[in-house]
């Protein structure tokens, strides 16, 4: 199985930003540690933008290539219909991953326009929430294959 995941803005800054809420580890750090969980480096690539049309572009990249995508959408979840409409559109089963728990933070931050078009949506679980997401999709991929 092949998980392509991509991550929204701001994410480049993890480590420096707001350790308090999302931890010390840098995106590069959560990367490498991801990789030492899942059986293979090759079935796993990672993807980082702060504009919202490569984020779009990246999924549509994704079809015919990648079994699955796990996306940390950053402030886009909040708002952003057009990675919405990309993740319906390509049929390719996703996962909505987020550091902090943000039902728990600002009132803008409860609502996700990205979380009907995807399997399921891990928030509040740092890291492991990265890896959580993986173990969706391989389990969602296992279950298609033997229906």
């Amino acid at each position: 199985m092949k998980i392509k995941i991509i991550n929204g803005p701001n994410l480049n800054l993890l480590g420096r930003r707001d350790n308090h809420i999302y931890g010390k580890e840098t995106l590069r750090d959560i990367e490498t540690w991801l990789y030492s969980k899942v059986n293979s480096k090759d079935s796993v690539k990672w993807f980082q933008s702060n504009h919202e049309g490569q984020i779009i572009d990246e999924i549509h990249a994704c079809i015919d290539s990648y079994d699955g995508i796990i996306i940390n959408p950053g402030a886009f979840t909040h708002y952003s219909y057009a990675i919405r409409d990309a993740i319906e559109s390509t049929k390719i089963p996703t996962v909505e991953v987020h550091l902090s728990d943000i039902h728990n933070r600002e009132d803008f931050r409860k609502i996700s326009v990205i979380k009907d078009v995807c399997i399921e949506q891990i928030f509040g679980h740092g890291k492991t929430g990265y890896l959580n997401a993986a173990k969706i999709l391989f389990a969602y991929e296992s279950k298609k294959r033997n229906i």
